[in-house]
């Protein structure tokens, strides 16, 4: 054997012994990720569990049985909306002592009050046509919601003292407040008077449309103060 034979021979040793050594390492390779798989996938898995532990989520299971309480019929005209919103401060421990044990809140109110007239309140004696001439005696006309927003009402502020947590009916008194604040205000406002006003001009223009050319609203007695 010369030397140029050697040579060949020595390369070709040392390229088979390359690529054998490349096998084994991709074989090692393959099988370490095949190995480490079901590991990283059991360790997602148990974190998983353990994030829905600490952090379940609810479950609502609405119950199959429905129970109807009642069932009437309505003949409400509803002639007017107001949505108002009002501020309520909310407090209780306030004094002298109001910085270690009060408890003080401001709550935004955002409500709907609903008027108009209960056309089921309205009875034979309360209608009369003479020489083609309708009078009218309409009911008095009424609040039929007032009600908080909860999409649009919030806490704005709230503090409370260095040994107290806080009043848990605070908000919810704070709530039925503005509620009735809410009603209140519409009130003032004379939303009772615009529903009326707006209901003899619906029934007005019913009226005519079924052909009496004139229709006299009767007015309601002033009560004595």
């Amino acid at each position: 054997m010369n030397k140029n034979q050697a040579w060949v021979l020595v390369i070709g040793v040392l390229l088979i012994g390359t690529v054998f050594t490349a096998s084994i390492y991709f074989l090692v390779q393959n099988t370490l990720q095949r190995t480490m798989q079901p590991v990283e996938s059991l360790g997602r898995n148990l974190s998983t569990q353990v994030a829905e532990i600490l952090n379940p989520t609810p479950t609502i299971l609405p119950s199959p049985v429905t129970v109807l309480r009642e069932v009437r019929n309505l003949a409400r005209l509803e002639t007017i909306q107001f949505s108002i919103e009002k501020v309520i401060t909310a407090e209780t421990g306030q004094g002298v002592l109001g910085s270690l044990l009060g408890d003080r809140l401001l709550f935004v109110g955002h409500g709907e009050v609903i008027a108009g007239i209960d056309l089921a309140m309205l009875g034979p004696d309360d209608i009369e046509v003479k020489d083609g001439v309708v009078y009218i005696k309409l009911p008095e006309p009424e609040i039929f919601i007032a009600s908080l927003n909860n999409e649009k009402s919030y806490v704005y502020n709230r503090e409370t003292g260095l040994f107290t947590k806080g009043d848990v009916n605070l908000e919810t008194n704070a709530r039925r407040a503005a509620e009735s604040e809410i009603e209140k205000a519409a009130i003032e406002d004379g939303i009772l008077e615009i529903a009326r006003s707006n209901g003899e001009k619906t029934l007005y223009r019913l009226l005519r449309e079924l052909g009496y050319p004139e229709i006299i609203f009767i007015q309601p007695t002033p009560t004595a103060p």
